[in-house]
C-alpha cells in the first residue's frame, strides 16, 4: 500500500471507531441514572447515611450527564479500538510479530479493565479516608462533578498504569532491555514504583496507593518470568 492509502485506511477505522463510541456515549446518556448509580456506590459504602450529591450550578446536572457518557462510550468502545489499532499494524509485522500482536493487544484489554476494576473496588477506601482525615465536625455533601473528575481520573490512571507489564514484556521483546538487566536492578525498581505510585495517585491516599504499587511490583516479576519464557 502507499503511503495515502495507509492513511486512508486508518482515518476509515479511526471513523470506524469513532462512530461506535458516539453511539455508545449516546447509549450511555440514555441509561445514565444506571451509570450514576454505579459510579456513587462506592460513596455510598464509605458514607451510607449520608451520600448524596450537592449541586449548586444549574447547569451541573448536565454537565455530569455528559460526562458520565463521554466516559462510557469511550470505555465501553475500548476493546473496538484496540482492535482495530491490531488489525492496522499487522500487515507491516513479520511473521514472528504478528504471532505476539494478538496476545499482546487482549493483554493490554485485560490489563487495563483490571485497572479500572481495582480503582472502582478501592474507591470507596479512598472516600472512607478522605471523610475521615477532616474529623467528625464536617458534614459531607460532595459536588458530584468533582467526585466523578477524581473518580475517572483514578480508573483511567489505574487502567494505564497496569499496562506497565505489558510494555516491558515488548521491550524485552524488543531486545531494549533483557529479563537479566531487569532483575539485576530490582531494588531500584521497587523503589522507583514506591515513589511513583505515590506521586500519581490523585487522591494522595495510602489505600489507592498501596492498590496501585504493590501489583506493579507483582508485575514487574511477572514481565521479567514472561520475557525469559518468551526469549527462548
Amino acid at each position: 500500500m502507499t503511503l495515502a492509502q495507509h492513511l486512508g485506511e486508518a482515518r476509515r477505522r479511526f471513523l470506524i471507531c469513532l462512530g461506535l463510541t458516539v453511539i455508545l456515549a449516546i447509549v450511555s446518556f440514555v441509561v445514565y441514572p444506571n451509570l450514576l448509580s454505579i459510579l456513587q456506590h462506592p460513596y455510598c459504602q464509605a458514607d451510607p447515611k449520608n451520600c448524596k450529591f450537592l449541586v449548586t450550578n444549574p447547569l451541573d446536572g448536565l454537565t455530569l450527564r455528559v460526562k458520565i457518557s463521554l466516559f462510557g462510550g469511550f470505555l465501553f468502545a475500548a476493546p473496538l479500538w484496540l482492535w482495530h489499532a491490531w488489525r492496522f499494524i499487522t500487515p507491516g509485522l513479520k511473521a514472528r510479530e504478528r504471532r505476539y500482536a494478538l496476545p499482546f493487544v487482549l493483554g493490554s484489554l485485560i490489563f487495563f479493565f483490571g485497572g479500572v476494576v481495582t480503582a472502582y473496588l478501592v474507591f470507596r477506601r479512598t472516600i472512607q479516608f478522605l471523610v475521615a482525615i477532616g474529623g467528625h465536625s464536617l458534614i459531607t455533601y460532595y459536588n458530584p462533578n468533582q467526585y466523578l473528575t477524581l473518580f475517572i481520573l483514578m480508573m483511567l490512571l489505574f487502567g494505564l498504569t497496569f499496562e506497565f507489564p505489558v510494555l516491558l514484556v515488548a521491550l524485552e521483546l524488543a531486545h531494549v532491555v533483557t529479563p537479566r538487566q531487569l532483575l539485576r536492578s530490582w531494588r531500584y525498581s521497587v523503589i522507583a514504583i514506591v515513589v511513583f505510585s505515590g506521586v500519581i495517585t490523585p487522591s494522595s491516599d495510602p489505600f489507592s496507593m498501596f492498590a496501585l504499587m504493590l501489583p506493579l511490583i507483582v508485575f514487574y516479576f511477572m514481565a521479567i518470568g514472561l520475557g525469559k519464557l518468551l526469549g527462548r
